[in-house]
């Protein structure tokens, strides 16, 4: 198993999504009343959800929420194997 890091940093975030092709999104119907996301995660492409499960959001209404929500981004940048890892999860920083 490879190992896996927690990071709060934006750009440490943004760079890793875009590596993988990845962009901010919520799954439809969480929004909040005013339109920000919900619940965060970020949109694989060619993996997990189907499109229409999420609502893409741009990175400054995903950090917003992300920073309010207290939250760190928990990943992995390779499998066991040397390939490139999609793996993350969203937890508390506490």
């Amino acid at each position: 198993m490879s190992d896996s890091t927690t990071t709060t940093d934006h750009d440490t975030i943004r760079a890793w999504a875009q590596a993988r092709n990845a962009v901010p999104a919520t799954p439809r119907g969480t929004q909040e009343d005013d339109g920000s996301p919900g619940v965060l995660t970020l949109d694989v492409q060619g993996y997990g959800a189907d499109e229409e499960d999420l609502e893409h959001v741009d990175w400054d209404a995903w950090f917003e929420k992300f920073e309010s929500a207290n939250l760190a981004f928990l990943y992995q940048e390779e499998k066991a194997d040397g390939e490139t890892s999609t793996f993350f999860k969203l937890v508390s920083r506490e």
